[in-house]
């Protein structure tokens, strides 16, 4: 952990940027003996690849929680909340495996050009993330209903809101690739949008 200004703290490069090893596992913990529901909707069984050159987020809020798929199974996920964010040069894919076909790449992207993608109340379900992280005024270690800097828990979710949490008031991450499971937001906003299917395995990175 680097100090770079007073309320500022930055991590390179690491496994799961804004959640240390130890802290995660006991929010994860405390998650799954609540039967924790990070997405108010069933996800699927399939986890998407997202990468971006730069996220600027404003109101920044993250705790575990877990994801249940449609049959029941259950996943440990990190919940990464921001009131507001613009991101640079977006790519979303997911491979969907069909019978007798072969695999299916779904990819979009958006936000390349002069004017980024634009996300209000984002909410990411994550279990996997690589970045260059910067926060302003964080603080680790809140309780996740007790958040004042970000849009709060997500509604729907049912986290124990006495369990692990951090906060800030405003995040930059770069070089940003993660692993999710789900992505709500109340409103998202893509410039540039472009969408294509192909044949094969053709991921973001």
């Amino acid at each position: 952990m680097e100090s770079l200004a007073r309320g500022g703290t930055r991590w390179k490069r690491f496994a799961v940027v804004m959640v240390p090893s130890v802290a995660a596992t006991a929010a994860i913990g405390v998650a799954l003996s609540q039967g924790a529901l990070a997405a108010s909707f069933s996800v699927s069984g399939q986890q998407f690849k997202v990468a971006t050159d730069r996220l600027d987020g404003t109101g920044f809020v993250q705790y575990g929680a877990i994801d249940a798929q449609k049959g029941g199974k259950q996943v440990p996920v990190a919940v990464s909340g921001f009131s507001n964010a613009k991101i640079r040069n977006l790519c979303q894919s997911v491979v969907v495996p069909v019978p007798v076909f072969g695999d299916v790449s779904m990819k979009l992207s958006a936000g390349g050009g002069d004017t980024p993608v634009e996300a209000k109340n984002l909410y990411i379900d994550l279990d996997q993330l690589s970045a260059d992280a910067t926060f302003n005024n964080i603080d680790i270690g809140v309780a996740a209903g007790s958040t004042t800097k970000g849009p709060g828990m997500h509604k729907g979710d049912k986290a124990d809101p006495g369990s692990f949490a951090q906060q800030a008031e405003s995040a930059t991450l770069t070089h940003v690739r993660q692993q999710a499971w789900a992505t709500t937001a109340g409103t998202f906003k893509l410039s540039g949008l472009k969408m294509s299917v192909a044949k094969g395995k053709s991921e973001c990175y």
